[in-house]
């Protein structure tokens, strides 16, 4: 009896590669999730798929689905933390690369970098001021502090 199939792994990815090769059309979509992935806005595509559907970034001023295919051309608004992008997609990748590369699929407006900048700036002066402790505290801190502590309990 003759077996059903008879290529190889190395052969059925050989055919798969000339095939992609020889194909003339371009990817020009992608999905969302994936983009984010590629272009280093999140660490793994589930972080953002999860952003996503969190409703956290916007596709021309509309919610998205993660599935919803992006184009380049599209302009996105992305809120990651206390960071908010709002770029354009340049090109589209679907291998994550090094960040210079990842940096190169999309162009972020100059009042986005200006508003994003002065908002960590702001951040940074917040904490400046808040100075840790360097160890435990001593008996008369501890004294201290729970005598704080019970101002609220009268």
């Amino acid at each position: 009896m003759q077996p059903f199939f008879t290529a190889t792994h190395a052969e059925i990815r050989a055919d798969l590669h000339h095939a992609q090769a020889c194909n003339p059309v371009t990817m020009d979509t992608i999905r969302l999730d994936i983009w984010l992935w590629a272009a280093r806005f999140y660490r793994t595509r589930s972080l953002a798929k999860q952003a996503v559907e969190a409703g956290k970034v916007d596709v021309g001023g509309q919610r998205a689905k993660a599935s919803r295919s992006v184009r380049a051309g599209d302009a996105l608004r992305i809120v990651r933390g206390e960071e908010i992008f709002e770029v354009e997609v340049v090109a589209i990748g679907e291998q994550r690369g090094p960040a210079t590369v990842a940096r190169t699929m999309y162009a972020e407006s100059e009042t986005s970098r200006a508003a994003r900048e002065a908002r960590l700036a702001d951040l940074r002066a917040a904490r400046a001021g808040y100075q840790p402790p360097q160890g435990k505290p001593d008996k008369r801190a501890r004294r201290l502090i729970r005598t704080l502590g019970d101002i609220d309990a009268s």
